[in-house]
């Protein structure tokens, strides 16, 4: 099963606090760049030592503080497998599964002798089935991992009755991940549709096709996803969780859509049809489109994007020639990676991608202590006391939604390291004596099995957690109004126990409250306290923040990314609210401090200059110019030099911070800069 979950997330998150207030500012003198001046560029001003100093390594497109804190996690994961090994658990402990998994991850010698083996039969399998029968016969066969199916599905809450799951379906089918790479022709674009032609068929060869054959399929694979990307909305498009939603019964949808086989599909994965009689549909167009085209499909076109999808699933659990095919047009053509990661990195990353929870709990019991967990729950009401108060300040808000916005705050279900409880992996098999990539396709099946037992036709689990309490990020989840922050982000640079107030709170305090005010984003304010969608605000309130967050969304595509590149306002809308919210919140909490009140200058910078500098310090990064282009048409966040440069900007509090006035290069006349929180 393919699983869809809707989440807002937000890259950023936040940290422990194991004492407050040492007198220390925890900014770093030589991340610094006192050449350029505040008023003109912060973001080089709070950054630009620390960009000299870390110089982009090659197997990276994009490295900041926040992917140093990842490197150091990554390195004491790899820790902990590398004990597991020595050690080899006990036979059917998670320990053993673990380190069993992590061996094989490391083994290229095997596979680079095995070659492509271990896919063969399932190749060989789907190039006999001859006919559009037959291989329809193959994907109710293999129906947990959707070869050859142009959309996603699987039990999330369902969003107008959230504490019920309910069948959700979404586009997909794009192996590039967005419309635009196969529809925009400008000159960067157009070189990677090139690039991912050639892609198509070097991969086919490299899994035993002829030329002709490699050709063939990569001309029919073009062919079928360029058609899906028409029918597609864009990512800016799916920002609209109203047209989201649209629920149907099974009759409906099989009425709609009669090309479709969703309950044979549902029934061979082993889900009831009586779990899916009510489902909620996210783009009933692209459907309609999907219906067509099946109606038109022949069993070459089939067979050839079934092939495709086994082909990119398997591609990094094989040999060392066939992963680097795919990291050459991944990585290297489409982001400007150089080289690959070493290998220990990558079969850690993969280990993690399959048994990360349990690799989680090992994690917090060595390096995030209970108490940390608790100093951590204490933070977070302290920020819900600061939201509370902006809220109320709030002139364009009326009473009725002011009181429906703090009943919805003070509801947040926060999660802090680690879950309540852990996921019961007893049954899930790790066999050495089978090839890597069978192991993979075993985990992924037992996932899948998990998903439909837990999900269907169940409550929602509001203590399941959607990240594994080692990632180095955090997230807002509406329909369980939940804000998550996981162990693995709450260390240096989002906290620093010996640093000032100043720093942790313009560092973590604007994370906390960046994930609060999801809550009330262009997407969060849809939802209510109970994770409804439903409208809670006055018809006015809407009318008013609308007309807000237009000019926000307008400010941020005017900013020139590179050259020929604007960024994407309406996408990166939410992200850059819950910036400026997060932001506005933990500044009202910090001036409540008494070393704020006191005023004591630390390193030539007063609490209110070392709070600002301490966020920007937060997105310090270098960047390759093909990565820019990638994220600007696929991330929901801006670059970090514009959650710097564009944010601050709309903050009055850092004009007067740092004497910004007319005629600096960041200035924005206070008529035109955002009031919102």
């Amino acid at each position: 099963m393919r699983i869809k979950t809707l989440l807002s997330m937000m890259l950023i998150a936040s940290a422990p606090i194991t004492g407050m207030a040492q007198g220390q500012a925890g900014i770093k003198a030589e991340n610094l760049d006192k050449s350029v001046r505040p008023a003109d560029d912060f973001f080089t001003f709070a950054t630009g030592g620390w960009q000299k100093l870390n110089p982009l390594p090659a197997a990276f497109s994009r490295f900041g503080s926040f992917d140093q804190l990842q490197e150091n996690n990554n390195k004491r994961i790899n820790t902990i497998l590398t004990d597991l090994l020595k050690k080899q658990g006990k036979e059917g402990s998670v320990e053993r599964k673990l380190g069993d998994f992590y061996k094989l991850a490391m083994d290229s010698v095997r596979r680079n002798k095995e070659g492509v083996s271990p896919v063969k039969p399932l190749i060989d399998e789907m190039e006999g089935a001859r006919t559009l029968n037959d291989l329809h016969a193959l994907q109710l066969k293999y129906a947990t991992f959707g070869y050859g199916i142009p959309f996603e599905y699987g039990f999330d809450a369902d969003e107008k009755n959230a504490k019920m799951n309910i069948l959700n379906i979404s586009q997909g089918g794009l192996s590039l991940g967005q419309k635009e790479y196969y529809l925009d022709n400008d000159k960067a674009t157009s070189g990677i549709r090139k690039a991912y032609r050639q892609f198509i068929a070097d991969m086919f060869r490299l899994y035993g096709f002829s030329d002709a054959q490699a050709q063939a399929k990569r001309d029919a694979i073009m062919r079928y996803e360029t058609m899906l990307a028409l029918l597609s909305k864009s990512r800016t498009e799916l920002r609209d969780v109203e047209a989201n939603y649209n629920k149907m019964t099974l009759g409906e949808f099989k009425t709609n859509y009669p090309n479709i086989p969703l309950e044979q599909l549902a029934n061979a994965e082993g889900i009831k049809s009586e779990y899916i009689q009510s489902m909620v549909v996210g783009q009933p167009a692209f459907l309609a489109g999907v219906d067509k085209l099946a109606a038109t499909s022949n069993a070459d076109e089939l067979r050839a994007r079934m092939e495709w999808d086994v082909i990119l699933s398997s591609a990094n659990y094989l040999s060392d020639n066939i992963r680097a095919e795919y990291f050459n047009f991944f990585s290297k053509t489409m982001r400007g990676t150089k080289v690959d990661y070493p290998r220990w990195k990558r079969a850690t990353q993969q280990t993690e991608s399959q048994m990360g929870e349990a690799l989680g709990r090992i994690y917090c019991e060595r390096y995030f202590p209970a108490s940390s967990k608790k100093r951590m729950e204490e933070l977070v009401k302290n920020l819900q006391v600061s939201l509370a108060e902006r809220i109320k300040a709030q002139d364009w808000m009326s009473e009725a939604t002011k009181k429906a916005a703090l009943e919805k705050l003070s509801t947040f279900y926060v999660k802090v390291g680690y879950p309540n409880k852990w996921k019961d992996l007893s049954k899930l098999t790790i066999d050495p004596k089978k090839s890597y990539y069978e192991n993979v396709q075993n985990c992924k099946k037992f996932w899948a099995e998990d998903a439909i037992k837990e999900k269907a036709g169940k409550p929602v689990d509001k203590d399941q957690w959607l990240m594994t309490p080692q990632t180095v990020n955090a997230y807002y989840n509406p329909t369980t109004n939940e804000i998550c922050f996981p162990a693995g982000i709450l260390q240096y640079p989002f906290f620093d126990p010996k640093a000032d107030d100043a720093f942790n709170y313009g560092a973590i305090g604007v994370v906390i409250g960046h994930e609060m005010t999801h809550g009330f984003d262009d997407q969060g304010r849809h939802y209510d306290k109970d994770g409804n969608m439903t409208d809670w605000w006055t018809a006015e309130d809407g009318k008013n923040f609308e007309a807000r967050t237009g000019k926000y969304a307008d400010f941020f595509s005017a900013i020139k990314v590179l050259p020929d590149l604007y960024a994407n306002g309406k996408l990166t809308l939410g992200e850059n609210l819950a910036d400026h919210g997060g932001l506005e919140v933990a500044f009202n909490a910090f001036m409540k401090t008494p070393e704020a009140k006191a005023g004591k200058t630390i390193m030539g910078f007063t609490p209110e200059q070392r709070f600002f500098i301490a966020y920007a310090g937060v997105w310090a990064n270098n960047i390759t110019e093909a990565e820019i282009r990638s994220r600007v048409k696929s991330d929901p966040h801006s670059l970090g030099e514009w959650r710097v440069n564009g944010a601050l900007p709309h903050i009055n509090a850092w004009y007067k911070a740092f004497g910004v006035k007319e005629g600096d290069k960041l200035f924005i006349p206070e008529s035109k800069r955002l009031k919102l929180w």
